[in-house]
């Protein structure tokens, strides 16, 4: 075992396997992460601990964590003095930012959140929920959830609950009045290991790699051979933004491009490059991008 190592925290539940599929297309691999708290990854100066998100980032303030993932909502909640490293721009089933959202059931005569005066609501947001209905002067009280807050919201006025896609509060028959807060999930650092040389070196190591990992999500590489007199009509059929890299090839008349595409275009693009005299052509899945 290495002497050092960066205590990091991976958050266990709705982010648990999007965060473990990450960071397996970042490099890592992350054993016994569906029956244990404490799982072994293959990275020997990594000790890994899983915890809620909603704590993540009091433990990497406290510094027994030095690191970890979380949203930037409990980051904001546990009003949390901790080293923002970077935006991860991926979430349970997206990659759109997550909505804390003010929702009612169908039924209900709420149109608006001022329509809740007196009233009360559900919540585990319980912070950034007062601050919003503070902020807008609206007297109502706000009690800490337990889970299943969408059931809640038949036995209280309101719920505000995270969402993605809404599907959850669709099949629930809510309806959503108002957003409350957004959040996106961050990389965050412990102060005091932010200022250690191995710990700080290993955090942005992770975040290029996590970051690399991200941006390679829906894109594929596309390697062809190009005769040099069709070599226009190929950069016409490609996207205007990308730019190929060219190499030369033994055959002096032929020439090898190779370039980044989005893979929603790819299956308009291939024939398109064959058509313009491309040959050769191979498309590629992607790990990691770094830009």
């Amino acid at each position: 075992m290495s002497e050092q190592i960066l205590k990091l925290g991976i958050p266990v539940g709705s982010l648990q396997k999007a965060t473990i599929e990450l960071f397996g297309k970042a490099g890592f691999d992350i054993l016994n992460s569906e029956r244990s708290y404490l799982p072994r990854i293959d990275d020997e100066q990594i000790e890994l601990i899983m915890l809620r998100a909603q704590e993540m980032s009091r433990y990497v303030a406290d510094g027994v964590l030095d690191a970890g993932i979380t949203g930037y909502d409990w980051i904001v909640e546990n009003d949390s003095d901790v080293i923002d490293v970077c935006e991860l721009a991926y979430s349970k089933n997206t990659t759109k930012p997550a909505r804390w959202v003010l929702a009612v059931p169908n039924e209900s005569k709420v149109k608006k959140s001022e329509d809740l005066k007196g009233g009360i609501v559900a919540t585990e947001l319980i912070n950034a929920t007062k601050k919003y209905f503070a902020d807008k002067n609206i007297d109502v009280k706000v009690e800490f959830s337990w889970g299943a807050t969408e059931v809640k919201a038949r036995l209280v006025d309101a719920i505000v609950e995270l969402t993605e896609t809404g599907s959850s509060l669709k099949a629930n028959n809510l309806r959503i009045i108002d957003t409350v807060t957004t959040s996106t999930t961050r990389f965050i650092a412990n102060k005091k290991a932010w200022e250690d040389k191995f710990k700080r070196g290993k955090i942005e190591s992770i975040a290029i790699l996590l970051n690399a990992a991200i941006d390679a999500r829906g894109k594929v590489g596309l390697k062809m051979n190009v005769k040099k007199d069709d070599l226009q009509s190929v950069l016409k059929v490609l996207p205007a933004e990308k730019s190929p890299t060219i190499s030369n090839l033994a055959d002096s008349d032929y020439i090898a491009m190779e370039v980044i595409i989005d893979e929603k275009v790819e299956r308009l693009l291939v024939p398109a490059l064959k058509q313009a005299g491309a040959s050769g052509i191979i498309t590629y899945p992607l790990n990691k991008v770094i830009h």
